[in-house]
């Protein structure tokens, strides 16, 4: 399983930002290759997501579900159909300059081989080059959505301190 982590500290109270990424949907106006988010659920454990996707040559649907939660501090959700993978969202309060704030960190765990009867590839295209492009674009993805999200939590953009780690 490859992992990837990418967190960062949030100028507003674990509750605002909790309650900020629970409505997921609103997660496709930052991400450059989530093209639309379908939800059927409240967001809470059981909710279903269809998160419809393009990169390159490619478009894919992946089906997600909320598996638990506690708020205000974990958003835990699992995709569902053709590929293995599974995340969460966790917000931990901490100290800024300006008071109280939170660590929001985006937690994803996947299996890129499991892709492998999920995507229907071009022709001469293999599995193997699509999969270490699409890494990269995992992580590049991760960090845009996290730099997003301060911006409209806390109403502007600033220089934002990413921590990543990959596995």
């Amino acid at each position: 399983m490859n992992r990837l982590s990418v967190s960062t500290v949030v100028r507003i109270p674990p509750s605002e930002a909790y309650e900020f990424l629970l409505d997921f949907p609103g997660y496709a106006a930052y991400s450059n290759h989530l093209t639309g988010v379908d939800q059927s659920g409240d967001g809470g454990p059981g909710t279903r997501y269809r998160l419809h996707f393009s990169w390159w040559k490619l478009t894919y649907t992946v089906q997600s579900e909320v598996t638990e939660v506690e708020p205000p501090h974990r958003i835990e959700w699992e995709v569902t159909k053709d590929l293995d993978a599974s995340g969460r969202w966790r917000v931990e309060p901490v100290e800024t300059e300006d008071g109280a704030g939170s660590r929001v960190t985006l937690e994803v765990e996947y299996d890129p081989t499991s892709a492998d009867n999920a995507v229907s590839l071009p022709a001469f295209v293999s599995l193997d080059w699509v999969v270490e492009k699409a890494a990269a674009r995992v992580v590049e993805e991760g960090e845009r959505v996290v730099e997003r999200i301060v911006a409209d939590l806390e109403g502007e953009r600033r220089d934002v301190d990413l921590n990543v780690a990959t596995e």
